[in-house]
This record gives structure tokens, C-alpha cells and sequence, in this order.
């Protein structure tokens, strides 16, 4: 039964770092695909798939939750993305430091015992999330071209936004609304 979980999981991850995807997506596009499959799609996946992770990683919802916040929006400053846009050693740190707080949430947060405090944390996730999503469609320029040394790609960076916003959104807000659900039938039940 845990295979069905971690499987997809893994293959998500290998697809997103293998795959010639860049044939068929804006260079920041794929920046973006790479990090929302690490913190919502891989992540759980690897969770639900690996029950003992959850044990030894597990955190409070909220600290999980800031962490990501933290890390997430570290790495969307022009200087910080240029990093893991340019050099090998930033794209692995970036990388690494996105799936160890996606990694950190989904263990905090799908704890069996605190469903309505995973569900806190996913949900103020989904509206951080939301947010930097819709500045980066919103900008009216291309936020890193001129760190990054690259001709300026608006709509790339908007297609990343909108990545953002159709993964990250919606992954976080229904898993955040399922905890939600499995705490009221707790309370309902005693």
C-alpha cells in the first residue's frame, strides 16, 4: 500500500530533474515546475509512502509551515534565485533545502494526532504560496533577467506564476480543508 504512495512520489522527483523538459518549458517555468513538485507533489507523496519519515521529521504544523515560508521566499529574492539559477552548488542547495521543507510540512501537518494544527499550517501555506504565485504573474518585468544575465521573459516568469498557483493552491487549501474535516469528525465522534 505504501508503494502506491512513494512510488509516484520518486518518480515525480526523477521526472522534474531528468526529464528534457526544458524542450517544452520557458527556462523559469521549469524553475518553478521543479520547486512546486518538490514542496506539494513529491513531498507528500514521500510522507504518506514512508510512515517512519513522518516520525522522525515531525515538527509543529506552524514551525514546519514558517520554515517553508522562510526557505520559499529566501530563494525567490533576485540574488538567492540567481544562485540557483547559475551555479551547480545553488541549484543543489536550492533543490535540496526546497524538499527538506516540503518534506518538514507534510510530516508536521499529516501528524494523526494535531489534524486541526496540520491543517493551520497547510492552509496559511497555500496563502503564502498563493501570494508570491500572483506577484509573479502580476509583475509588470521579468524580476531576475537582470541578475541572471538572461534576456528578459515575462511571460516564462508568468507561466511559472500561474505553475504556482495551479499546483501549490489548490494541493495545500484541499489538504489543508481534508485535516480540517478529519478534526470536526473527531470532535464529532466523542
Amino acid at each position: 500500500m505504501k508503494f502506491c504512495f512513494l512510488l509516484p512520489g520518486l518518480a515525480m522527483l526523477a521526472a522534474v530533474w531528468f526529464a528534457p523538459l526544458d524542450a517544452v518549458l520557458p527556462e523559469f517555468a521549469l524553475h518553478m515546475l521543479r520547486h512546486m513538485t518538490l514542496v506539494a507533489l513529491a513531498a507528500p507523496l514521500i510522507v504518506l509512502g514512508l510512515p517512519r519519515l513522518a516520525g522522525g521529521l515531525a515538527v509543529s504544523p506552524m514551525a514546519a509551515a514558517l520554515a517553508e515560508f522562510v526557505v520559499v521566499w529566501a530563494w525567490h529574492l533576485p540574488a538567492a534565485h540567481a544562485l540557483g539559477r547559475l551555479q551547480a552548488v545553488g541549484f543543489v542547495a536550492e533543490q535540496a533545502s526546497f524538499l527538506a521543507v516540503g518534506l518538514m510540512v507534510w510530516t508536521g501537518c499529516l501528524r494523526a494526532d494535531r489534524p486541526l494544527a496540520g491543517a493551520g499550517g497547510l492552509l496559511l501555506t497555500s496563502m503564502h504560496m498563493t501570494l508570491l504565485g500572483a506577484l509573479l504573474v502580476l509583475a509588470p518585468r521579468d524580476l531576475y533577467a537582470a541578475l541572471c544575465g538572461t534576456a528578459p521573459d515575462l511571460s516564462g516568469q508568468q507561466i511559472g506564476g500561474m505553475l504556482m498557483l495551479a499546483i501549490g493552491t489548490p494541493v495545500y487549501l484541499v489538504a489543508g480543508l481534508w485535516l480540517t474535516g478529519q478534526a470536526l469528525r473527531e470532535r464529532g465522534a466523542t
